[in-house]
C-alpha cells in the first residue's frame, strides 16, 4: 500500500524541514511548496492525500490557494497560520478548510490532526450511498455537494453545505453549538463556537423565505434546529 502523502506549503523553509522530519517520521510521504502558485502547481501533479497550508504566502495567499483546490478537489486541507482571531477561522473554514492550527504549534499536535482529519476523511460514507434529502423547494445532495432551491443551484461552500445536510437529516431535533462543531466537523476542533452563528447566518440567506412548511430555527439559549411544519 503506498504511503499517504502530504503537501505543506509554507514559505518559512525552516518550518517546512521541523515538520518533514517529524511526518515523515510517522510514515507518511512529504512534497513541500514555498508559495502559493507552486503549491496549486504541485497539488494538481503530485495529488497529495492532504495538504498543511500557511495563509502569508508570496504569489497566492493561503485563501486563493484554497480557494482554487477546492474548484477540483475536496482532499483534506489543514491552515497553518499566526494568526488566531475567529474572523480567520470562520474564513478558512468557510473556504472549505477542515481544520486550523494557529503557530506556534507543537509538532506532535500538527501530526494528531493529520492522523485525525485523514481518519475522518477515508470513513466517509460509500459514493454508492447517494446522501440526499428533499423538502418542500429544497434539495440537499451531499454525495455531489449541490444545494438546489426551487431547482436552481445555489453555490454553497463544502461546510455549510454539510451544516445543512446534518441539520435537515435530522428535522426538528435541536443541537447545541458544540454539538454541531463536533458532528459536522467531526473531529476535536478548537475554534470559536460562533463558527456556527456564521455559517447559520449564511445558510439563512440563501434560504430565508423559500418556504412556509420548513424553517432553519434558532432555539434560543441553546442552538439550532431544521423545523418541519404540518
Amino acid at each position: 500500500m503506498a504511503l499517504e502523502k502530504i503537501l505543506i506549503v509554507d514559505d518559512d523553509i525552516n518550518i517546512c524541514e521541523l515538520l518533514r522530519l517529524y511526518i515523515e517520521k510517522e510514515g507518511f510521504n512529504v512534497v513541500i511548496a514555498n508559495d502559493g502558485a507552486t503549491a496549486v502547481k504541485l497539488f494538481r501533479e503530485q495529488q497529495p492525500d492532504l495538504m498543511l497550508l500557511d495563509i502569508m504566502l508570496p504569489k497566492l495567499d493561503g485563501w486563493q490557494v484554497c480557494r482554487e483546490i477546492r474548484k477540483t478537489s475536496d482532499k483534506p486541507i489543514i491552515m497553518l497560520t499566526a494568526k488566531g482571531e475567529t474572523f480567520d477561522k470562520v474564513l478558512g473554514l468557510e473556504l472549505g478548510a477542515d481544520d486550523y492550527i494557529v503557530k506556534p504549534f507543537d509538532t506532535k499536535e500538527v501530526v494528531a490532526r493529520i492522523k485525525a482529519v485523514l481518519r475522518r476523511s477515508s470513513t466517509v460514507t460509500p459514493v454508492t450511498a447517494v446522501q440526499e434529502v428533499q423538502y418542500d423547494k429544497l434539495l440537499i445532495n451531499l454525495t455531489n455537494y449541490e444545494l438546489r432551491v426551487n431547482g436552481i443551484q445555489v453555490d454553497t461552500p463544502p461546510k455549510e453545505m454539510e451544516l445543512i445536510y446534518h441539520l435537515a437529516s435530522n428535522p426538528n431535533r435541536v443541537y447545541t453549538r458544540d454539538q454541531l462543531l463536533d458532528e459536522v466537523w467531526g473531529f476535536d476542533y478548537y475554534g470559536d463556537s460562533r463558527t456556527v452563528d456564521v455559517h447559520v447566518k449564511r445558510l439563512r440567506e440563501k434560504l430565508e423565505g423559500i418556504s412556509d412548511k420548513w424553517e432553519l430555527r434558532t432555539v434560543w439559549g441553546v442552538g439550532y434546529k431544521f423545523e418541519t411544519k404540518e
